[in-house]
Formats: C-alpha cells, sequence, structure tokens
C-alpha cells in the first residue's frame, strides 16, 4: 500500500509566496507550517500569498489552524486575502464550514503557476511542543466561527487539562 503522506512545499517569486500542500496533512507538519508562518511574517516584499492544496488529500483540523495562522501572520503585510486554490469538493467544504472564506479567497485554477517549489524539510517537534501546536491551533480555529468554538471546545478543554496535569 502507497501511504500517501504529507508534503509541504514552498517558493518565493517576485513578491508571491506560494505554499503548497500535498496528500495527508496532519499534525506532524505543524512544526513545519507554524515556522513558516513566523518566515511570512517577516518577509520583505511579500505582496501576494497562494496556499495551493490541489494534490491534498486531507487536512487534518490541527493543520488547518495553522493555515489560519499563516494568514493572520500576513494579513497586514499583504494588500487582498491570501488565495487558497483548492478543487477537491471536500476540502472545499470543509473550508467553507470552518470560515475560511472570511480570511481567505478561494479559487478553483491556480492564478499563475508558479517557479519550481521546493519541498520544506519536515521540522521535528517533541511530544510537548506538538501538543502546544495542537492547543493553539484550535484555539485559533475556535476564534475564527462560532461553528468551529462548538466542535473544537471538548478537544482544547481535554488538552488544556492535560496541560494543568503535565505541569503539577
Amino acid at each position: 500500500m502507497i501511504t500517501n503522506e504529507g508534503r509541504v512545499k514552498a517558493a518565493f517569486d517576485s513578491g508571491v509566496f506560494v505554499l503548497k500542500l500535498c496528500g495527508d496533512v496532519r499534525l506532524t507538519l505543524c512544526a513545519t507550517l507554524d515556522s513558516q508562518a513566523q518566515q511570512l511574517a517577516e518577509t520583505p516584499g511579500l505582496r501576494t500569498l497562494i496556499i495551493d492544496l490541489r494534490e491534498a488529500t486531507n487536512v487534518d483540523s490541527t493543520a488547518l489552524g495553522f493555515l489560519a495562522k499563516v494568514a493572520m501572520a500576513v494579513q497586514d503585510k499583504i494588500d487582498y486575502k491570501p488565495t487558497i486554490v483548492v478543487d477537491n469538493p471536500d476540502v472545499l467544504r470543509m473550508l467553507e464550514v470552518m470560515g475560511f472564506a472570511q480570511f481567505f479567497t478561494m479559487v478553483e485554477a491556480p492564478i499563475t503557476e508558479v517557479c519550481e517549489l521546493c519541498d520544506l524539510p519536515e521540522i521535528p517537534a517533541d511530544l510537548e511542543a506538538t501538543r502546544q501546536r495542537i492547543l493553539e491551533a484550535h484555539r485559533i480555529l475556535m476564534r475564527m466561527n462560532e461553528h468551529n468554538r462548538e466542535e473544537f471546545q471538548p478537544l482544547v478543554e481535554m488538552l488544556e487539562a492535560q496541560e494543568a496535569a503535565h505541569h503539577h
């Protein structure tokens, strides 16, 4: 069986930054997405952000939280909302339900095919860092809309309880 492991690719060309998610994008890639959000927030000359999900077969909620974080990191730096390119109806429906249309422009076809994308190295994260990121991602999603707040409240409360227990 072929595992459709998630990968993150990126390219930056004349003010346009493209982040492409491929395969099954799960919380294992959150450290990579988090570091990308931080880098983007500091990228000089950034004018446009495009997130390409055409090759993503699945994006879990933790990864979605970090996509929202990426968008929030650049919203003051770019003139237009970041663009999400998505042609999978299931992924599109999930993004709409999660309230992504409020922060992103959704398109089904790429505006332009950019230069060669490079694979971003997966940044390893220990269990504690991963748990922190899962918590952060879902707090971000909960702030986006009421549906997400109801959906993720139990998970966030459970993680916060674990965190509290972990620190005693």
